[in-house]
C-alpha cells in the first residue's frame, strides 16, 4: 500500500498548491525520546520533492506546537526527526499527535508505532485509513519473514510466493477502505480511502460515485474533488508520455567522473536502465540478476546503464566499490527527483528496456523479465503497447 500512499500524495496535494486565502491549524504534542536538535515538520511531497509548511525544534520538555499555513484543503504528513511520520487532513481541525521519536532500527522497520492523530471527525477518518496502512506493512514484514524461513531456493517460486500472499493482504485493506467510504463519504477526508480505491482499476465505477457522492456533499467537498480530478489528469498526461513505444525523455546523470551524460546519447543499442539507490535493499538484491544478463548480453548489442537516485554522492561510490558493477554508472544530483517525474515511477528498483531508436520498449522489469524483454527486443516484436 506504500505505494498507493505516494500516488495519493502526489495527485491529491496539488489541493493546496492553488492561490487562495490562506489558512492555518495548529498541531502540538510530544515526542518521548529525542536527541540534539530534534525538529518537527509538516511537508507536502510533490513532485519536484518535499515542499515543507512548517517546521519547529522541540521545546526543553520535549513538547512542540507547530502553527501549519495552507491554502486548501488537503493531505499533507507530520515529520517527527525523521524517525515516524503520519499523514493528516488539513482543513478545520487542530490536531494533537505524540510520537516514540528516536529508536532503534528494528523497532522502526520491523514493528513500527501506530501513531494517533487527536482531533476532529476528518482526522478520525484519517486514523483508520493509516491503521490500515500500518496493519498492511506489519503484514508485508511478516509475509517477507514466512517466505524467508520456508527456505525457497527458486526464486521464480519465491517471487510468486510473496506476491500472491501480498495481493490477498492488499485486497483486504481495499475492502476495508471501500466500508470507509460507504460509511464516512460526504467527509472531506474521504477523498484519501477513495483515492487509494482509485489506483486500482477494478475499482472504476466505485470511486467515480464516490467522488461525485464527495463533490455533492459540499463546497469544501467540490473543491477538493476538483482539485483531485485535475491533478489526475495532468499526472495521466505525463504518463501518457512515457508509455511502452514513446520515445524516452531524455535526462542527465554524473558518471563516476563527475562527468555529465545525456541519455539521448546512449541511442544506437539497446539499453537496459536500472533505476537504484545504495540504501534500496530490493535493489541490491536484483543487482546479481542484472549481473548476470549483462555477462549474457555484453557481445550481443545491448547496453547496461544503473543509475542511483542516492541523495548523497559518497553513499553512491560506496555502493559502487562493494558491487563492482561493470557497466556504466550514474547518479542524478537532484536525488532523481527528475527522473522520478518524468518518467513517472514511485518506487525503485525500476528497470526499463529502451529498443536501438531509444523508444520505450518495456517498462517495470525484475528478475527473468529482463532476459525475456531483451530476447523479444533483439527479435524485433512490437511492444506490448502496439500489439
Amino acid at each position: 500500500m506504500k505505494k498507493f500512499v505516494i500516488l495519493f500524495l502526489s495527485l491529491c496535494i496539488g489541493c493546496l498548491s492553488s492561490v487562495s486565502a490562506q489558512r492555518t491549524v495548529t498541531i502540538k504534542g510530544k515526542v518521548q525520546f529525542a536527541d540534539k536538535d530534534f525538529k518537527v515538520s509538516v511537508y507536502q511531497r510533490l513532485f519536484s520533492g518535499r515542499k515543507v509548511l512548517a517546521e519547529v525544534p522541540l521545546n526543553a520538555d520535549n513538547t512542540y506546537s507547530i502553527t501549519v499555513p495552507f491554502d486548501k484543503p488537503g493531505s499533507a504528513t507530520v515529520d517527527c526527526g525523521r524517525w515516524q511520520s503520519v499523514n493528516v487532513w488539513l482543513e478545520d481541525e487542530n490536531l494533537d499527535i505524540d510520537f516514540r521519536g528516536k529508536d532503534t532500527a528494528k523497532v522502526i522497520i520491523k514493528n513500527p508505532a501506530y501513531i494517533r492523530i487527536n482531533g476532529g471527525k476528518k482526522n478520525e477518518l484519517m486514523n483508520l485509513v493509516n491503521f490500515a496502512e500500518h496493519r498492511n506493512y506489519q503484514s508485508m514484514i511478516a509475509v517477507s519473514q514466512n517466505v524467508w524461513k520456508a527456505n525457497i531456493e527458486n526464486d521464480s517460486i519465491k517471487r510468486a510466493l510473496s506476491m500472491s500472499l501480498y495481493e490477498a493482504d492488499n485486497e483486504n485493506e481495499m475492502a476495508w477502505m471501500k466500508y470507509l467510504v460507504e460509511n464516512n463519504g460526504t467527509l472531506s477526508s474521504a477523498l484519501v480511502p477513495i483515492s487509494l480505491l482509485d489506483a486500482d482499476k477494478k475499482n472504476t465505477d466505485f470511486v467515480e460515485a464516490a467522488l461525485n457522492k464527495l463533490a455533492a456533499s459540499s463546497e469544501v467537498g467540490k473543491l477538493v474533488v476538483d482539485n483531485y480530478r485535475q491533478q489526475k489528469a495532468e499526472q495521466q498526461a505525463l504518463r501518457d508520455r512515457v508509455k511502452e513505444g514513446m520515445p524516452a525523455p531524455d535526462f542527465t546523470f554524473q558518471n563516476e567522473k563527475g562527468k555529465t551524460i545525456h541519455l539521448d546519447k546512449l541511442k544506437g543499442k539497446i539499453t537496459l536502465i536500472d533505476f537504484w539507490a545504495s540504501w534500496c535493499g530490493p535493489c541490491r538484491k536484483e543487482i546479481p540478476h542484472v549481473k548476470k544478463y549483462y555477462e549474457e548480453y555484453k557481445n550481443k548489442g545491448i547496453q547496461f546503464v544503473s543509475v542511483s537516485i542516492d541523495a548523497k554522492k559518497d553513499a553512491w561510490t560506496k555502493a559502487l566499490k562493494e558491487e563492482q558493477m561493470p557497466w556504466l554508472q550514474g547518479w542524478t544530483p537532484d536525488s532523481g527527483k527528475t527522473v522520478l517525474k518524468t518518467y513517472q515511477f514511485n518506487g525503485i528498483p525500476f528497470l526499463i528496456l529502451l529498443d536501438k531508436k531509444g523508444n520505450i520498449y518495456r517498462k517495470h522489469l525484475r528478475g527473468e523479465k529482463i532476459k525475456q524483454a531483451i530476447e523479444d527486443c533483439l527479435a524485433g516484436k512490437e511492444t506490448e503497447a502496439k500489439k
